[in-house]
């Protein structure tokens, strides 16, 4: 039985902590529990030394001193106080002003306030909760499709989480051991791609279903001509403003990501108190929501800590390297492999969980088969944005279900993200094939898993070209002294 259990430690520990999850253990807890248990177990079979667990104090502390980190509380509390501002009803109500004349202009509307939203707060939950009690009760109003309206909400606030400054970019730069501002640079592109592509399908129904999302009538549209103009510079011109400070100063280097969060949480408080809504009230709800999902992602960090430092040390990093480079295909392979796996793992783990767990164990395969592992993270991003638009178990389709009126029912809100889902993984698809997608703006190509080619040059001869070394020993005359000049 011992023998059994040396041999077989890691993939009996990784079960058990699947096992956990699956019962509903809280994923900070069982990552602990699972990891100090079997650390007890492996030094109780000699597997392990008792000085592995005495370097537990020291990782914790290193994730309390991490400045990275520091970013979430920054841009949660810049999303949570630009929210309860009253800044996506404004957005909603003047975008959808905009675009009402044309059919599925509040769909539209929806999508770009969620890109916006996605841009400034950061918090999927924010954004489809604000969108859902805003939006959806005005569009079944003026007669669009019950799940076209329900799946573009839902859709729409997930941008959240590839859009930058995605917390969960945060946390993925943090697990991958890569900048921030690469993550958010990578990010960029794929995150407006995206946008794009629902707004495609969103078109695509106007053109082929008129009925299921038409114009609003014209007693709908109060603001027209000048008024309508100074409403949308007033109204967008701000949130704007305050992303490209944000966003710009961390893309140009102007400011490192800690730093853009704590200028756009004191940008966000300076746009509530111009539009007279900074109170305490605010204030409290935004530092107490900030304290709340700070502390969860700092408790899951040192639970995932916990339970890398023992995986490792029963070899288990050797365990799944091993699977999956020995899958068929290579680079192609693995990629295929790998999204399928969290495409199925995100029906029961939220993106979170996926971070913390499963994207540890991937990163080292992927970067010794040459994949760049800022472009492998932004992948991942997208597919675990699935995580929330997943039925029946996505989160984002129970915020929706929670503020959706008694008229929608919960299959409509299904049927609605089944496209979206759809679209996401098509832009899983233009990434794997189109990786410059990720990489135009990071100065540098995707590693393509082949050694560089070196070429050693010699001592020029007399026409000045330069001949390479015909030995080792020809090299070593490279390190030698070079000769004094004549005087």
């Amino acid at each position: 039985m011992a023998a059994f259990l040396i041999a077989n430690m890691a993939p009996i520990m990784f079960s058990a902590l699947v096992l956990f999850l699956l019962i509903g253990y809280p994923v900070a807890f069982s990552l602990a529990a699972v990891g100090i248990a079997f650390g007890l177990i492996g030094i109780e079979l000699g597997l392990l030394t008792p000085n592995l667990l005495q370097a537990l104090p020291d990782r914790v502390f290193g994730i309390m001193k991490n400045e990275i980190l520091l970013a979430i509380p920054f841009f949660t509390f810049m999303g949570l106080v630009l929210e309860r501002s009253g800044m996506a009803e404004a957005l909603l109500d003047t975008i959808g002003q905009l675009f009402g004349r044309i059919r599925g202009g509040l769909a539209y509307a929806v999508i770009f306030v969620g890109a916006l939203l996605a841009a400034t707060t950061g918090v999927v939950a924010a954004s489809v909760i604000a969108m859902g009690l805003i939006s959806l009760p005005i569009m079944l109003r003026y007669g669009y499709d019950k799940a076209l309206a329900a799946g573009v909400i839902a859709a729409s606030g997930t941008l959240a989480q590839i859009i930058p400054p995605s917390l969960v970019l945060i946390v993925m730069a943090d697990v991958l051991g890569r900048s921030v501002g690469d993550m958010y640079m990578g990010a960029f592109i794929p995150g407006l791609i995206l946008t794009g592509l629902y707004v495609l399908w969103v078109f695509l129904n106007t053109w082929f279903r008129p009925h299921v999302a038409p114009a609003l009538p014209p007693e709908a549209r109060t603001l027209r001509g000048w008024a309508l103009a100074q409403r949308v510079a007033v109204t967008m011109v701000p949130p704007l403003t305050l992303i490209f400070l944000v966003l710009g100063s961390i893309f140009i280097g102007w400011a490192t990501p800690t730093e853009g969060g704590a200028l756009g949480a004191v940008g966000a408080l300076l746009l509530a108190g111009i539009k007279r809504k900074l109170d305490r009230k605010l204030l409290t709800q935004a530092m107490e929501a900030t304290a709340k999902i700070t502390s969860f992602v700092v408790f899951i960090l040192i639970g995932s800590s916990v339970f890398s430092l023992v995986f490792r040390g029963v070899n288990g990093d050797l365990w799944v390297e091993h699977l999956l480079l020995d899958l068929p295909g290579g680079q192609l392979g693995f990629l295929i492999v790998v999204n399928v796996l969290v495409f199925l793992l995100a029906f029961f783990l939220d993106f979170f969980e996926i971070s913390f767990i499963i994207l540890p164990l991937l990163a080292p395969v992927a970067e010794k088969l040459g994949i760049d592992l800022v472009w492998f993270g932004i992948l991942m991003g997208v597919n675990m944005q699935t995580s929330f638009m997943h039925p029946p178990f996505g989160f984002a389709l129970f915020y929706l279900r929670s503020v959706a009126p008694p008229t929608i029912k919960t299959s409509d809100i299904y049927w609605g993200a089944v496209p979206f889902v759809v679209i996401q993984v098509i832009m899983v698809a233009l990434i794997i094939a189109f990786p410059a997608l990720v990489t135009v703006g990071l100065d540098r190509p995707v590693h393509s898993g082949q050694p560089a080619q070196v070429q050693m040059l010699g001592q020029p001869d007399d026409s000045g070209s330069y001949n390479p070394p015909s030995s080792q020993d020809d090299a070593a005359d490279l390190f030698k002294p070079l000769p004094k000049p004549a005087q």
